[in-house]
């Protein structure tokens, strides 16, 4: 899919950071865009965010609110938004969130919401729209992280959820090609959002050494390598060149990767 113009577009967590950025761009791009999150205040203020860039008085936007762990409320939103907006030609599921910790803090409950959350979410939209895309074709693009392919200090909850949202997509990619979908999954690195701040309150002062070696992104920049990923068909999208390079390390090289971080963790300890 290389051009967007005219296609419809759902975004969950389309309200804040980089699932506002990506609905953005999409209206820049001539698309009509509907947005989905819990909070309904802050889902009106992105929505006019979003309206203002059009490029075209045809173009159509709307937003609902919705938690994505919960099923009921998914099935029910979501049938209403394709009776009143149109099924999805596009799909991005970027609702997500992280409470990083040692892994003994963190409790059951906070588990299984991250669970809920970052991979029953996508699983609910995805199984709700289906029928739906499946007739027409499409594109859906499920935004796990850097997180999701290498293991990070504190990130017991998170990683596993995004880990397993990539082998979501990587077996949704084979299955659904059939039907025309294609399925991408996006891995941002660590990104200037409000998702990011409220991450910092918790963050253990070892995986805050270990992000020190990272560029912080910008949510424009993320969705600008988004859109060039999906017109180029790529599976995994990587936004940064440090995050490129991380991925191509921890496949050819795990054992360096491990030893870098180990480095930087003990180095932390010794001044706590």
């Amino acid at each position: 899919m290389k051009d967007f113009k005219g296609k419809v577009v759902y975004v969950t967590g389309g309200s804040s950071g980089i699932g506002l950025a990506v609905a953005k761009l999409f209206a820049a791009e001539g698309a009509h865009v509907s947005i989905f999150a819990r909070r309904k205040e802050q889902l009106e203020r992105a929505l006019k965010e979003i309206a203002s860039q059009h490029v075209s008085e045809s173009q159509h936007f709307s937003c609902q609110q919705l938690d994505v762990s919960v099923r009921e409320q998914v099935e029910l939103v979501m049938a209403r938004a394709v009776k009143e907006f149109g099924a999805p030609d596009v799909l991005i599921n970027c609702a997500g969130r992280a409470r990083p910790h040692y892994f003994e803090d963190i409790t059951y409950e906070q588990f299984d919401e991250t669970m809920k959350i970052n991979l029953y979410g996508a699983w609910n939209t995805i199984s709700a729209l289906f029928a739906h895309m499946k007739k027409r074709g499409g594109y859906i693009v499920n935004v796990s992280s850097l997180a999701g392919f290498i293991g990070v200090f504190g990130y017991t909850d998170y990683g596993a959820s995004k880990f397993a949202l990539i082998g979501l997509s990587e077996t949704l990619r084979s299955e659904l090609k059939q039907y025309g979908i294609n399925v991408s999954v996006l891995c941002p690195p660590d990104t200037d959002t409000p998702g990011f701040e409220e991450e910092n309150k918790t963050k253990p002062p070892e995986c805050q050494a270990i992000s020190a070696r990272a560029k912080l992104m910008q949510p424009e920049e993320v969705a600008a390598a988004l859109i060039r990923g999906m017109r180029k068909g790529q599976f995994l999208i990587v936004p940064s060149f440090d995050g490129k390079f991380t991925l191509v390390m921890k496949r050819l090289f795990p054992g360096l990767v491990e030893w870098i971080m180990d480095r930087d963790i003990e180095k932390c300890r010794r001044t706590i």
